[in-house]
């Protein structure tokens, strides 16, 4: 069956369309209590970022919930992973995130973790759909679940990412400059550096409900390249609005992506005899990640693009270390989904470790010119059409066999991205721009 609300990362969309709505909200809580936890009396953990619409759907879901029975403790904002992580260590039967990632405030979004704290499988989010058609029945007064707040939900979730790396590591006279993206790690990613012992300078840490991702953050990080040269930091870490992708920027101000972040964080591990199975990748990894990994002897997997189907592939090989392009990275020996906070610490003590800095680090991959052009669709357009075959076809003539070419839906958003890979940044760049306009031209 086909799923009607879900998609590759739960429930996104606009605030006040029909499924981001208040009441539709309320009926998903609902629907989730009856099948998450059947019985009633059990707990469900609520997170949220910090857009401004948080606050309503936060409401509307500790309605939904209570009506069915259910027990809510309610986390504030954090950084998804982190309720990942709280919903395993309290036993809890799921969590539930209030977030559209690195989408603008007008958008929002609800995604689950199961109480392995983990996404939850197409399975149950088919239930959890077909429970939203039933009529909505509340449970007797005495069985309506509780709400409380976890007062130290912030606290518990600092001491699990200094956790994640060895005990002696120490950030002492390391300069860092830290972009949260006025979201969910504005508060929590900066203790946990200075905590280190790392000196730290934070933008992007005053949200206003309004402002998140906002020219910053990991899709936007040309204000951490400046403050890094402004301050003359070692490094800039940028995070997205709900704290579970990371980008960095070297001393020199250059832009380090998802895909060198795990090259490092897997050269790390074979150092330290911890790297299990294939490292796991997208169809939007660069080419020069998959050639450094064999270079080492790492063998490389690639995924359908989206984390869930990293984590399932990684799963499926018996893999500890994933990751996207976008900053995505997932170290299963650390912890059950990607975190943002978690992998930058990863690559922090490759640094320490290595006694480099991330500019010399970045150097082990012979990085392919990529070109990404996102074109706006009002309808889902079939890629298989002629005029658009043959455009790709064209493109994969020229390039042969030195690049690639890679076309998708988005599963978050109305658009469908091109992507083309190549030796030479101004050809490859013309070829997605010829790509893109005979996927314009179908889609009209």
């Amino acid at each position: 069956m086909t799923r009607k609300y879900f998609g590759t990362d739960g429930i996104r969309g606009e605030v006040g369309s029909p499924q981001m709505s208040a009441d539709f909200v309320l009926r998903l809580g609902w629907a989730a209590g009856r099948v998450l936890a059947p019985h009633g009396g059990g707990t469900v953990l609520i997170g949220k970022d910090t857009r401004i619409s948080g606050y309503m759907f936060e409401s509307a879901l500790e309605a939904g919930l209570s009506a069915a029975g259910v027990n809510v403790q309610l986390l504030g904002p954090m950084p998804t992973p982190a309720i990942a992580y709280l919903t395993h260590t309290t036993r809890a039967q799921a969590g539930v995130v209030i977030s559209a990632s690195h989408n603008s405030f007008q958008d929002n979004g609800i995604k689950f973790f199961s109480a392995e704290g983990r996404k939850l499988d197409d399975s149950i989010e088919l239930r959890i759909e077909e429970e939203i058609a039933r009529p909505f029945v509340t449970v007797n007064s005495a069985a309506l679940g509780g709400v409380r707040r976890m007062e130290d939900a912030a606290a518990r979730y600092i001491e699990f990412c200094k956790s994640s790396v060895a005990e002696g590591l120490s950030l002492a006279g390391m300069r860092l400059v830290l972009d949260c993206a006025n979201g969910a790690t504005y508060r929590i990613a900066p203790s946990v550096f200075a905590s280190l012992g790392a000196q730290v300078t934070s933008i992007g840490a005053q949200p206003d409900g309004l402002n998140i991702n906002k020219d910053c953050g990991s899709t936007h990080p040309q204000a951490l390249r400046k403050k890094v040269l402004e301050t003359g930091a070692h490094l800039g870490i940028a995070f997205d609005g709900d704290g579970d992708r990371v980008m960095m920027v070297d001393h020199h101000g250059e832009l380090v992506d998802g895909d060198e972040l795990l090259l490092i964080i897997a050269l790390a591990r074979i150092q330290q005899h911890q790297l299990h199975g294939p490292v796991v990748g997208t169809q939007m990894s660069n080419l020069g990640l998959e050639q450094a990994l064999r270079a080492a002897g790492i063998e490389f997997h690639r995924a359908k693009v989206g984390d869930r189907y990293v984590l399932a592939m990684m799963e499926e090989q018996g893999s500890i270390l994933g990751g996207e392009n976008s900053g995505h990275i997932i170290c299963l020996d650390r912890t059950t989904t990607g975190d943002g906070i978690i992998s930058a610490l990863q690559v922090l003590e490759a640094l320490r470790a290595a006694g480099l800095d991330l500019a010399a680090m970045k150097t082990g991959m012979h990085k392919y010119p990529q070109v990404l052009v996102n074109v706006k669709t009002t309808e889902r357009v079939d890629l298989e059409m002629p005029a658009i075959r043959t455009a790709v076809h064209a493109v994969e003539r020229q390039l042969n066999g030195r690049g690639r070419v890679l076309l998708r839906p988005s599963g978050t958003e109305p658009v469908v991205r091109v992507m083309v890979e190549g030796e030479d940044a101004v050809q490859t760049h013309r070829h997605a721009e010829s790509i893109a306009a005979a996927v314009r031209a179908a889609a009209n």
